[in-house]
């Protein structure tokens, strides 16, 4: 990169209206979450290749996230609401957008790779925060704004239906 130029991020490749049907498709009916969840972290992880581990994170107890179904390397087994990008969207009920996970307070690096991070709190039917959706991607500032209300939309058609 030439001094002087800002990075931009990455275009998104997705074709978001398919993948919505698709995993509407797919989840007709499942009233199961983990079902749920490993079916969305499946066809996401799989739409595009700036998606280096994507899954959730599920709400357990007050305050506490453990692992739920993923696609990638290993993820944190257990992460305090009170750390890190997953920790800080779960405890706001906010989308984390973060395009350099370094600058992240409290940053907790389940892989060493990666460099940025989308982060979704997941709702059910009454609005209460049930986990969240975490996407890493090993490219800086991977994702914007359109990934974030297509993956916000979609998981609100899933999970709180």
């Amino acid at each position: 990169m030439s001094p002087g130029l800002k990075h931009k991020a990455i275009v998104m490749t997705v074709d978001y209206q398919t993948l919505s049907k698709t995993i509407a498709a797919l989840t007709d009916g499942e009233t199961d979450q983990v079902a749920l969840m490993a079916t969305v972290a499946c066809e996401v992880h799989h739409a595009d290749d700036r998606f280096d581990w994507t899954g959730f994170y599920r709400v357990t107890e007050p305050g506490l996230l453990k692992i739920g179904p993923y696609q990638g390397g290993h993820g944190c087994l257990v992460i305090p609401f009170d750390r890190g990008v997953c920790g800080a969207a779960a405890r706001t009920g906010q989308v984390q957008l973060v395009p350099d996970v370094d600058a992240f307070p409290g940053h907790i690096a389940c892989a060493s790779s990666t460099r940025s991070e989308l982060v979704l709190p997941v709702h059910n039917a009454a609005r209460d925060v049930i986990g969240v959706f975490d996407i890493d991607s090993d490219k800086p500032d991977a994702f914007g704004a359109g990934d974030a209300a297509a993956l916000g939309a979609i998981l609100a058609d899933v999970f709180a239906r």
